[in-house]
């Protein structure tokens, strides 16, 4: 596996090798990310335009594009300057004309001089009753029109790039396909008619109407099924080669376990059971854990992850729960704290702020193993930091890890297993494609107890009200959050939201009652107005978006988000999500500034209609697309070329159980589908795949 294969030189040559592609046209190519044929084939047209052949454009419903062939008759020079250059036409039954703005007439002349015959092409429509084609796509001599394909792929341009230069390249491209051997389930294939690799390409490099540009015909299916087994069988080596790297076995008794839940006031939902038992069975094999917890905003992730602390230090070992920030850290540790104590295990605390003696301490206490389970930030990963046997990590995977970070974060664990916590409810295929490589253990039902949050949506207009309202459920004792949105990317503007909101509150409802947190604050202020609001010092508390994640303050009954449609669906979750933690009812005021786009009502409504996660984020998928959801910049989440994740969620499913399937028969993929999938992981460029099987 040293290179790549031979039969793909071609496609990977320079872009100039194709027919029509020079220098200048390449460089304007590389704008859009197509840097050799391979990519060529690859940008897939989206629409396509029928040009078969007419007699006449008699009966024909206007405007459409329309090819006939005609009789060239007179010309007719603009009067003024700007004007419009005529030029009459006849076809077999009609007449019409061909209309050009600052033409150059002798041109116009030379190749269509009058009484000549030409096959013109272009989109046809009445003006002031008389039918007009204006700059026809295409006027070409009769013997020479069999070069017009009849349906035309419409392809995707940048500057400098016609559609003409992107046809006749993506054809030069489709002549350099090499036949590759299937790579592909034969069954899947069988099952649903797909057409090999190479003959996929070339149908659908020649669609036969506006259904072969659907994500849903066949050859298109075919090469998104190709484009995500590549990406899944990156992440299913990744996979073999963690659970190949042997674990520690870690075998619970279930003492500790069953103190806690003998404390609990309520049984575990079935949910987190089930979540406890496929974790508690994964610490106990020898491979290495790499589970995902997904649970939704209250679904009761904490205990879970507290009973596999618990399966570590049953076995005589300790854990490590790491979470993205001090606040968090500390939170975690609140929360963990009792369960600790029903438990009877040394819980401890390290972070930044551990300095000097105290941090000595800390550390050699780690080191004997008197501190069974640790809760901190990345700090836990500072080279001083050693354990005495650490069986499990535990990462609050907010600032999403990618698989890179829990390849290392495995390596420092000496093959200690990995559980990644994750609050997102994130739709299936878009979960598959982030965390493809781990098992997922999903937390889709809330523990009893958890009161609905009434959520309301209200005009910007009716802002005293809402302030009003808040006045009296301060005098009631009641905390408040009052989120105020990130007005554009400057932190200019985002200060200015929330210190006007923050300014105007104060002079309502008096000093001191109010405080501010944003995102260019010195963290230890920000850490001191987090504080303020979690004792009751302060009772609203007014926030960009930096309380998202984690935040527990069960006296807080009110969210507010103001111009809540400028927000994304995930995000209002998590939001609403930080209220509604205690005893009493609470409600989430969505405001929102009229008048409201169709999408951002929409929106809003679905959060009034549900709190269920996973529901919320389906329906986010279909509205905004797979990028936006969780920002493709910073999510590891793979651009895809053909494969459409929201159109083609299930797809996704079945290449990840393909590439698992193929690995497990032919974990070295030396069988002939094995060849065959190399030969696709070179065609993907996915190098990451290809270093894994070389050095495997």
């Amino acid at each position: 596996m040293s290179g790549r294969p031979e039969q793909l030189f071609p496609l990977f040559a320079n872009l100039e090798t194709l027919d029509g592609v020079g220098p200048k046209t390449a460089q304007n190519m590389a704008q859009l990310g197509i840097e050799t044929p391979r990519d060529v084939l690859f940008s897939l047209p989206y629409a396509v335009i029928d040009r078969r052949r007419r007699d006449t454009i008699q009966g024909a419903d206007l405007p459409s594009t329309l090819t006939v062939e005609v009789t060239i008759g007179a010309h007719r020079p603009p009067r003024n300057r700007g004007g419009a250059y005529r030029i009459h036409v006849e076809d077999s039954q009609a007449n019409f004309q061909l209309v050009f703005f600052h033409a150059r007439g002798d041109y116009l002349r030379k190749i269509l001089p009058e009484g000549s015959r030409r096959v013109v092409s272009g989109k046809l429509e009445l003006f002031d009753g008389m039918a007009q084609m204006v700059h026809p796509d295409h006027m070409v001599a009769p013997e020479e029109a069999g070069e017009l394909p009849e349906f035309e792929p419409v392809y995707h341009l940048t500057q400098g790039v016609t559609q003409k230069t992107a046809y006749k390249a993506a054809q030069s491209a489709l002549a350099r396909m090499p036949e590759t051997q299937e790579w592909a389930d034969p069954e899947q294939v069988k099952q649903k008619d797909w057409p090999g690799w190479a003959e996929a390409m070339r149908v659908a490099h020649h669609p036969k109407g506006a259904d072969d540009v659907s994500p849903f015909a066949p050859a298109r299916e075919r090469l998104a099924y190709d484009e995500l087994l590549a990406h899944q069988l990156t992440l299913a080596l990744a996979r073999q080669r963690e659970r190949k790297s042997r674990g520690v076995v870690s075998v619970g008794t279930g003492r500790l376990q069953s103190r806690v839940l003998g404390n609990l006031p309520y049984r575990p939902t079935g949910a987190q059971a089930r979540a406890i038992e496929e974790i508690a069975a994964d610490m106990a094999s020898e491979a290495r854990m790499n589970r995902l917890l997904q649970g939704d905003v209250g679904a009761g992730k904490t205990l879970v992850a507290f009973m596999a602390l618990l399966v570590a230090v049953e076995a005589g070992g300790q854990g490590v729960m790491m979470a993205p920030t001090e606040i968090l850290a500390r939170q975690h540790l609140e929360g963990l704290r009792p369960l600790a104590e029903d438990a009877g295990v040394v819980l401890e605390i390290l972070t930044g702020r551990d300095k000097g003696g105290e941090r000595k301490a800390k550390l050699a206490a780690l080191a004997r193993g008197d501190i069974q389970i640790l809760v901190g930030t990345h700090a836990v990963f500072q080279s001083d930091v050693a354990f005495h046997d650490l069986r499990l990590a535990i990462v609050d995977e907010q600032h999403r890890f990618g698989v890179r970070q829990r390849m290392e974060l495995s390596e420092k664990g000496q093959g200690a297993d990995v559980l990644v916590m994750t609050a997102t409810p994130i739709p299936r295929s878009l979960a598959l494609a982030q965390y493809g490589d781990m098992d997922v253990s999903v937390l889709d039902e809330k523990p009893p107890g958890r009161k609905p949050i009434k959520t309301a949506i209200i005009s910007t207009q009716r802002m005293d009200e809402v302030v009003a309202h808040l006045r009296g459920a301060i005098e009631a004792g009641k905390q408040c959050y009052w989120v105020c949105p990130l007005v554009d990317e400057s932190e200019v503007s985002d200060l200015t939201a929330a210190e006007e909101r923050f300014k105007r509150l104060r002079a309502i409802l008096g000093d001191g009652v109010v405080g501010l947190v944003h995102g260019q604050m010195p963290p230890a202020e920000k850490d001191a107005a987090m504080a303020a609001f979690q004792d009751g010092q302060t009772k609203v508390l007014v926030a960009t978006t930096v309380i998202e994640v984690g935040v527990n303050v069960p006296n807080a009954t009110i969210m507010v988000i103001e111009r809540a449609e400028i927000f994304g669906l995930a995000q209002l979750h998590q939001l609403r999500g930080r209220v509604g933690r205690g005893e009493d009812a609470s409600t989430c005021l969505l405001m929102y500034q009229p008048p409201l786009s169709e999408g951002g009502r929409k929106r809003l409504e679905v959060l009034r209609e549900t709190e269920d996660g996973f529901r919320i984020a389906e329906t986010d998928l279909q509205m905004r697309g797979a990028g936006d959801l969780i920002g493709t910049a910073q999510s590891g989440l793979p651009k895809f070329r053909i494969a459409d994740l929201e159109r083609q969620a299930g797809l996704m499913a079945i290449a990840q159980s393909d590439a698992r399937a193929l690995l497990s028969c032919d974990p070295k993929l030396t069988s002939d589908r094995g060849q065959a999938a190399r030969v696709l992981l070179w065609l993907m460029k996915q190098d990451q795949a290809i270093r894994l099987i070389s050095v495997g």
